[in-house]
């Protein structure tokens, strides 16, 4: 099953745009966080999730802006140390974030994901009082799930099986866990060799039944001035650079969702049909690694 499309509101100039378009070319999900576009992205969102009930969204808990740690330190719900840090994982700070999300965007997040726990001094105990928090506040309805939302921390400082077992341990048999996020790109193609052997987060992601959200397919925009018309031809011959590079990350085994922050309805439309054709041979993706490197 060829994976679908979701609207990530990082790098987004102008979010309700992006969304407009977005959603015109049938992305399933939008994806933000209350720290994007100055703490603005989830109020911005608002008017295109009230009229696209259909649509399913994920936000996050840990990083907060300047605002935000003024109104959760009156809220008595961060320390100052913990203000200053710019992010925090803690049960009252996570419970707090999460309600506040959910007022933000005007309705029940579908996931909230812990946001690079790597980040943390102690990432496991972290990762434990978020996943706490998070347990009591999807078994009140509050949130759907919850997932972990990373960029290295599936490199070594935790594993899904990690993951696993603490949800269990918070959780029990029942948790909530539902999710991981990461980046699969030409840039970041370990996940890509790791899941052709069955290995790494997306294949541990997959055998467990959670849902895989891939963040920076085309490394913020990045990618396509990096990719040569050469290796754009070993990929898919007859496509551009950005096309190819998608083409890899929509074709890795594991991937169910790519995460594009595009305000652009052209783009938007090319990553729509590049999504519906079929992944690329595992042998191709073998080339590029080879040429590229893990």
């Amino acid at each position: 099953m060829s994976p679908d499309l979701a609207l990530g509101t990082y790098r987004c100039r102008d979010i309700p745009q992006a969304a407009v378009h977005a959603v015109a070319c049938g992305a399933a999900w939008v994806d933000t966080a209350p720290n994007y576009h100055h703490g603005r992205a989830q109020t911005e969102l608002q008017p295109v999730l009230a009229g696209n009930r259909d649509v399913r969204v994920s936000t996050k808990v840990g990083f907060f802006t300047p605002d935000t740690a003024t109104a959760a330190s009156d809220a008595g719900v961060l320390t100052p140390a913990e203000a200053a840090s710019g992010h925090c994982l803690t049960h009252r700070y996570v419970a707090w974030q999460s309600r506040r999300n959910a007022t933000e965007l005007g309705r029940t997040p579908d996931i909230v994901f812990v946001h690079n726990p790597e980040r943390a001094a102690r990432p496991h105990d972290a990762i434990v009082s978020a996943f706490t928090a998070l347990e009591v506040e999807s078994r009140a309805g509050r949130i759907g799930s919850y997932g972990v939302a990373t960029w290295t921390g599936l490199e070594g400082v935790f594993s899904v099986a990690d993951l696993l077992d603490i949800a269990a341990r918070c959780g029990g048999p029942g948790h909530h866990l539902a999710a991981v996020q990461l980046p699969v790109s030409l840039v970041m193609l370990k996940p890509v060799a790791q899941a052709l052997e069955g290995t790494g987060p997306l294949a541990e992601a997959t055998a467990a039944d959670l849902d895989t959200f891939i963040s920076a397919p085309l490394h913020g925009g990045a990618l396509p001035a990096m990719v040569t018309d050469e290796l754009a031809q070993l990929i898919a011959p007859g496509t551009t650079p950005a096309e190819a590079a998608l083409r890899v990350t929509a074709s890795t085994p594991g991937v169910n969702h790519v995460i594009l922050g595009s305000g652009r309805a052209q783009r938007w439309e090319v990553a729509q049909h590049v999504l519906t054709l079929p992944p690329l041979p595992d042998k191709t993706l073998h080339e590029v690694i080879d040429v590229l490197g893990a």
